[in-house]
């Protein structure tokens, strides 16, 4: 489990911490949990948000080998950061700023093809309660999306593709688009909910809550 606010130190000694982690990011073979204790840092800590942007800019900056692994791992971290956290406006200037002069140097590259990605998706975060699931990390690192499953009463489960940024109410539409014509009920007067079902609960899930943080509470 990820350690609570509690279990924190100073916000320098935490930033200390996480540059470390940035350190090692570029040498791990699997680097999705150590990407996933970051980004719960920043979630717990959010001053430290700002500074773990600036980090990842500098990482990727004039990096010794462009396009190498560790270099796309600091970049795969970026694009669950972008998905996951708003910087302050100056941040947001100058990652702005980095994104377009990666795409300029380094075009048709993967770290473009990152840059692109993460330049849309900072135009639809809003923030996160949680951060991404290990499955959420593995498909943003690919810059692809999740497949979200939705059991309906009466009728053979509906597969839906999500992003980051998907919300209950866009899959609670999808997912009534596809009943209404399985079932053929086009002249229903019935209205559809989305449920979040555990062992312990069952309960309606609001129409602005992300499907991504259901996800990250399953896991």
């Amino acid at each position: 489990a990820a350690p609570g606010p509690c279990s924190y130190t100073t916000l320098r000694d935490e930033a200390v911490k996480l540059f470390n982690s940035l350190q090692q990011l570029e040498l791990e073979q699997d680097p999705v949990p150590l990407m996933q204790g970051v980004l719960q840092t920043c979630l717990d800590l959010p001053p430290l948000v700002d500074e773990i942007y600036c980090q990842l800019v500098k990482q990727t900056t004039e990096p010794p080998a462009p396009g190498g692994q560790g270099d796309l791992h600091y970049w795969q971290l970026l694009t669950c950061m972008s998905c996951t956290f708003l910087p302050s406006l100056p941040i947001l200037r100058f990652l702005r700023f980095h994104l377009d002069r990666t795409e300029s140097r380094f075009p048709a590259s993967e770290m473009a093809k990152y840059a692109c990605f993460i330049r849309e998706a900072l135009g639809k975060t809003k923030g996160r309660e949680c951060v991404p699931s290990l499955e959420e990390i593995l498909v943003l690192m690919r810059r692809q999306e999740m497949i979200c499953t939705v059991h309906c009463p009466g009728a053979p489960a509906c597969s839906v593709a999500i992003s980051s940024h998907t919300t209950a109410e866009e899959v609670r539409g999808h997912v009534a688009r596809e009943l209404v014509s399985r079932l053929g009920l086009s002249q229903s007067p019935n209205l559809f909910a989305l449920y979040e079902q555990s062992q312990r609960r069952e309960q309606p899930v609001g129409s602005a809550t992300l499907l991504a943080d259901i996800l990250t509470r399953f896991e």
